[in-house]
């Protein structure tokens, strides 16, 4: 990996390329994206299956679009028995970190006043998992679980088949033990755009999650608004914070944890020691060589691998911030003290045991994370997103009285007599509209 000083312009520069990955900068697919989509919004189902016909090769019809529990059962018996065990005591972990997150509705009474926020799950999402090349039961629990602990009341999936129709053995069995209620054969945008407009199969859901290659990220950018979304995602990265007290070997291996999802993954080590720096890069070449997906693994490095050398770890600090990473290590020696000068990062890992594949799998915590610099505003996928709230409002007489004067001077200094009127015609005799 390359090591370079890190300096004002070394890091202006990796923004700006780490930047260049996001899905904001790929205009050149959106044409085709929208295109997809009102065609979907125009034919319906025929569109859909013609799209899967073209896309996935499977022949696809209003017939057998929804997977049926036959299928379900036939999946079951090819997931090896150690898998689902896995599977099982992963979504107890998720679940179990999920459930801390509920909120209640609240209400405060005084004086006549009540007060309050009413706290209410979404009625229908639609979750979309990968197909191809992808196999991800992980992804699957991670956007299914928050869902069903917030009381989601109809949880349906959309994925793509095979070309013999099917849908991967392991995305079924995880979709199932989650809690999914339907579970349809259609991928791509095509299957964005159903989920947000409905057809004759797929129904209309009020928020969509899940990740997906450029096309879906680029159909859920377009449909949101008619539908809620949970973020646009952009290519995995990790960032590892450390000093000279780290292990070489478990940095270089977690620096490849996320270079192998895809050519366009980044991974970057921040350290305030030069020794580790030259350390990482050559534990990072001694298993380039040995892993399975090498050539997508040094792609990654080549166009977004870096490997800076801070003079103060407050400078290397200051550098995290700004990037704002997706999965991000603390390997120092006072690691809690640091994570409290984290201010962008959408997941924390601390200490040399707490690798970022922990979280991907098992801790409990969600996988699904803000990239490309989205960790300045945005929070990891939660119960929150899957509730939405209403305020609640009630005052008696007695109580709205003493303030209508107050509010009717509010609304006419905005120019907006009829809202001063609604509030005066219950105190007045006269029905004449002051201006």
């Amino acid at each position: 990996m390359r090591i370079l000083k890190l300096t004002p312009e070394t890091q202006n520069d990796i923004l700006q390329n780490l930047l260049k990955r996001s899905p904001n900068n790929y205009g050149e697919f959106e044409g085709r994206v929208n295109a997809i989509i009102e065609e979907v919004r125009k034919n319906r189902d025929q569109a859909i299956f013609s799209y899967t016909k073209q896309f996935d090769g499977a022949d696809i019809n209003a017939d057998n679009i929804l997977v049926t529990e036959a299928e379900i059962q036939e999946a079951y018996e090819q997931v090896d028995e150690t898998l689902l065990s896995v599977i099982r005591k992963s979504l107890v972990n998720i679940k179990k970190y999920h459930e801390k997150q509920m909120q209640n509705s609240w209400f405060t009474s005084e004086d006549g006043i009540i007060l309050g926020q009413k706290v209410t799950a979404l009625a229908t999402v639609g979750v979309y998992v990968p197909g191809g090349k992808a196999v991800y039961p992980s992804s699957v629990l991670m956007n299914v679980l928050p869902a069903k602990v917030a009381g989601v009341d109809r949880i349906v999936m959309c994925t793509p088949p095979g070309k013999d129709g099917k849908v991967y053995a392991s995305t079924l069995v995880a979709a199932k033990e989650a809690g999914v209620d339907e579970i349809y054969k259609v991928g791509g945008a095509q299957a964005i755009a159903a989920m947000a407009f409905g057809t004759e199969s797929v129904p209309k859901v009020d928020k969509i999650v899940g990740p997906g290659n450029i096309y879906v990220a680029l159909a859920k950018k377009a449909v949101f608004g008619y539908v809620s979304i949970d973020s646009i995602a952009g290519p995995s990265e990790i960032l590892v914070l450390a000093d000279d007290t780290a292990n070489p070997r478990y940095v270089a291996a977690d620096l490849l944890s996320q270079a192998e999802h895809d050519e366009m993954a980044s991974a970057i080590l921040i350290t305030t020691s030069l020794k580790l720096a030259e350390e990482v890069s050559k534990e990072v070449d001694g298993f380039v060589e040995v892993l399975s997906r090498k050539e997508i693994i040094q792609k990654s490095l080549d166009n977004y691998g870096y490997i800076l050398v801070a003079d103060t770890m407050d400078e290397a600090i200051a550098t995290v911030n700004e990037i704002a990473s997706e999965h991000m290590e603390i390997v120092t020696a006072d690691p809690f003290h640091v994570m409290t000068k984290i201010r962008n990062a959408g997941a924390i890992f601390i200490g040399e045991y707490s690798s970022e594949p922990l979280g991907d799998y098992f801790a409990g915590p969600n996988h699904v994370l803000p990239t490309n610099g989205t960790a300045k505003f945005f929070s990891p996928l939660s119960v929150d997103d899957f509730i939405k709230k209403s305020s609640i409002i009630s005052y008696s007489r007695e109580a709205l009285e003493p303030l209508s004067e107050d509010i009717q001077k509010f609304a006419k200094a905005e120019g907006l007599t009829a809202h001063a009127n609604s509030i005066r015609v219950r105190f007045e005799e006269d029905d004449d509209i002051k201006e």
